[in-house]
């Protein structure tokens, strides 16, 4: 059975379709590469400049005056060692607790079905239509005084991570997932006296490590790249994240130096990325297709 392409194979068997097919391809590769690593190498380059030839017109394309002290400086100057701390800390906890719950949500959702559970990742799903900065106001008035316990978790992690722990799309992505491991095995488990929680713990986590390694990249990306809720919760500069922390010292720092720190900002989520691309694009794909 032959394989139907966009170009015959006959077509491209001659000099002439080689030469189009090539060169075609080399320029929708290289605009593409040029797109979206045109701006990393510029601000990678930038971080090499001295101050006259960052803001020289027009820029120089390779840095004349190459200054990798810059580096060094934002690294002392703009404290880069303690907001790496802290948005670490706040990545990982947040991870710890949408690995918990969302996982718990899904298998709930998936395997136990519950009472209008239907229903309820309907409303979930949903939330996925309303824009985050919606939700800024409310639940920033319920950090500030939070319900019940009357508790105030301003510059405290829990500002962070509450907000995180229901994921719609992670707990969907979970959902998913779960529904494609086979029925049989579980009942299996269960014929042997293995409770859901058992089921869980030992069959379905262990098979799950691709679809959890693509959540856990999203918390801790999630919370790594947000800017504008982790400067309205965490205003003590002691307890800052990486890009509050940033913006809040750029006042009066050169702006080769600002270049030079966004760009250590910018290396452990695109180091993660490099790395785990794989596991992302399989993460996602995995539960997709039944059979």
């Amino acid at each position: 059975m032959s394989t139907r392409t966009l170009i015959s194979p006959a077509v491209l068997a001659r000099s002439r379709g080689k030469r189009l097919y090539w060169g075609a391809f080399a320029l929708v590769t290289g605009g593409f590469t040029l797109v979206f690593l045109g701006p990393l190498y510029w601000l990678v380059s930038s971080g090499f400049k001295d101050t006259q030839e960052v803001v020289r017109t027009p820029p120089t394309l390779v840095p004349e005056s190459f200054t990798p002290g810059n580096y060094s400086r934002a690294w002392e100057v703009m404290d880069l060692s303690s907001l790496l701390f802290n948005t670490f800390f706040y990545a990982f906890g947040a991870l710890a607790f949408q690995l918990v719950f969302d996982v718990a949500a899904a298998y709930s959702l998936s395997k136990l079905r519950p009472v209008l559970g239907k229903a309820v990742l309907g409303m979930m799903l949903a939330t996925l239509m309303i824009p985050a900065t919606v939700l800024v106001v409310p639940q920033y008035l319920t950090v500030l005084d939070v319900p019940i316990v009357e508790r105030n978790l301003l510059n405290s992690p829990w500002a962070i991570w509450l907000p995180s722990v229901t994921n719609a799309f992670n707990i969907f992505l979970l959902k998913r997932f779960f529904d494609s491991i086979p029925k049989e095995l579980l009942d299996a488990a269960s014929m042997d006296g293995a409770s859901p929680t058992r089921i869980l713990w030992s069959i379905v986590l262990p098979v799950s490590r691709p679809v959890l390694g693509v959540v856990s990249i999203f918390a801790v990306v999630g919370v790594w790249k947000d800017f504008l809720w982790p400067m309205l919760t965490l205003p003590d500069p002691a307890k800052q994240t990486l890009n509050v922390g940033i913006y809040s010292l750029s006042n009066g720092v050169p702006v080769n130096v600002l270049i030079a720190a966004l760009t250590i900002a910018s290396l452990p989520t695109l180091i993660v990325f490099l790395v785990f691309q794989r596991n992302i694009m399989g993460g996602l794909t995995a539960g997709s297709v039944k059979g």
